[in-house]
């Protein structure tokens, strides 16, 4: 590896390089059995004579920092040093904008609870990982890269074709490859929309309670975002601000209760959309995972008038770390929205599109698909059951028959020390105001189920249950 070391000529080289290098050791910059650089190597990176590397490095060594192996090198020890201070925020010339410093950043995941009923990702355990390594890999092949150039922003053109007929197929819905535009995961398709439609200033609605990022990114843009209560037939369409811009829906499984907006205020929406000259932002996440045979056409289906953009991702279906999304945009927002994802990152990964694209035409992503909706349906079905059954005295489940979550309305005398309890003893479980918008309403709490084992769901539900009578 290479070590970043400043010498200043007119001192001591190896006091130098000690000093430069414990203190890497102590914040944590170099970790715990790390290897570092021969002392030969080192020495002709920072051009010094072998020596002074060595009176450096026997002066770490004798003072615990590093630890010198035969035959394999010099590492840094694995002693207990303190963990690093948090540094505190610089003051200088150069300050981020008012809305920065307030604006959270995704915590640290850590070591999965023992029972992980989180929510937001599907089972990484049952991607199918060699086939995929298979296709990617033939995209590194020099004649698959082509010329190595960029290309359009757009994206794939194979892809978005493949998208365009299974969305036809799936989703009834009706669009063209030349309406689909590929983005770094869906994230990236709400900051896109909110540059090309929203002005500073202007308002934009979010479901309340609602999908935190959406409302973060656009206020990061400068933009009022307003919450509209959600009832049991879904977004409330006459509490909508008449000077929104701008709706943000999750119809088909709003997120996180998981009701489905009914038909009549789908119609409902578009008619006031229409009549207020407002863009409707339809995220479909969880789509692709139903267990009934009755679903809802998505508000694009029913659009006569173009207002629907329309967002997906394959992170959500396949694996959260593919962060590869799109969406459907109108003919008239063409243009910009390929100009600000130029603007952006010109594209999205080419190599990942195309071993997409080969993934869904060979037919592995429909078989992907019908494998993990059994799965899934499973695990659904067994945590219906339970919170009908033996929960139902602390909680009322929120119907839904899509997605990888049930959400369940806590009753009145479950206290939220039980629930910290329960987390406490291993049951990964979340609240709607820790992974939402929700600020006030009745309490809710989100059973993921993406990413926990069938049979692991009956113990530790039972588990949740002892909890929950402690209290």
């Amino acid at each position: 590896m290479e070590i970043a070391v400043r010498l200043d000529r007119a001192g001591g080289l190896a006091g130098q390089i000690y000093r430069q290098l414990r203190d890497a050791v102590l914040d944590g910059r170099l970790r715990r059995d790390e290897a570092l650089p021969s002392s030969r190597e080192l020495a002709g990176q920072l051009k010094v004579s072998r020596n002074t590397v060595t009176t450096a490095y026997e002066r770490l060594v004798a003072e615990g920092y590093l630890i010198g192996r035969a035959g394999a090198g010099t590492f840094v020890n694995a002693v207990p040093f303190a963990e690093p201070a948090v540094p505190q925020p610089p003051s200088g010339p150069l300050m981020p904008r008012a809305v920065w410093p307030s604006m959270p950043v995704p915590p640290d995941f850590g070591d999965a609870p023992e029972f992980d009923f989180r929510v937001g990702a599907p089972d990484a355990r049952l991607f199918p990982y060699a086939a995929w390594r298979r296709l990617l890999a033939d995209q590194f092949r020099p004649s698959a890269m082509g010329t190595g150039m960029p290309v359009e922003p757009a994206g794939h053109l194979g892809l978005r074709t493949l998208i365009a007929r299974h969305l036809r197929t799936a989703r009834t819905i009706e669009t063209r490859p030349q309406d689909v535009l590929m983005t770094c995961g869906v994230q990236q398709a709400l900051d896109l929309i909110g540059r090309v439609l929203l002005e500073p200033g202007a308002t934009a609605a979010i479901e309340e309670p609602g999908y935190a990022p959406a409302k973060l990114v656009w206020e990061a843009q400068g933009v009022k975002v307003a919450g509209v209560p959600v009832d049991q037939e879904g977004l409330i369409v006459d509490a909508l601000p008449a000077d929104a811009r701008l709706v943000y829906v999750t119809p088909s499984h709003q997120y996180p209760t998981g009701v489905a907006l009914s038909l009549r205020r789908r119609v409902e929406l578009l008619a006031w959309a229409q009549r207020h000259d407002a863009a409707i932002v339809e995220d479909d996440y969880d789509s692709e995972f139903r267990y009934s045979e009755q679903q809802l056409e998505p508000l694009h289906s029913i659009d006569r008038s173009g207002r629907v953009v329309y967002i997906g991702s394959f992170s959500k279906v396949l694996l959260p770390t593919l962060r590869l999304g799109f969406l459907l945009h109108p003919p008239s927002l063409r243009h910009a929205l390929h100009a600000a994802k130029f603007l952006t990152d010109w594209h999205t990964g080419l190599p990942i599109q195309a071993a997409m694209a080969d993934f869904v035409e060979q037919g592995m992503f429909a078989r992907h698909l019908r494998r993990v909706r059994r799965v899934y349906r499973e695990r659904h079905e067994r945590i219906a059951a339970a919170l009908a059954g033996p929960l139902s005295a602390y909680f009322t489940v929120v119907p839904s028959a899509a997605g990888l979550h049930l959400s369940a309305m806590v009753r009145g005398a479950t206290s939220a020390d039980a629930l910290v309890r329960a987390r406490a003893a291993g049951i990964g479980l979340a609240g709607f105001e820790e992974i939402s918008t929700a600020t006030s309403g009745p309490p809710g709490v989100v059973f993921g189920y993406g990413m926990i084992d069938v049979h692991r769901i009956d113990e530790g539900l039972a588990r949740l249950h002892e909890c929950l009578d402690a209290g």
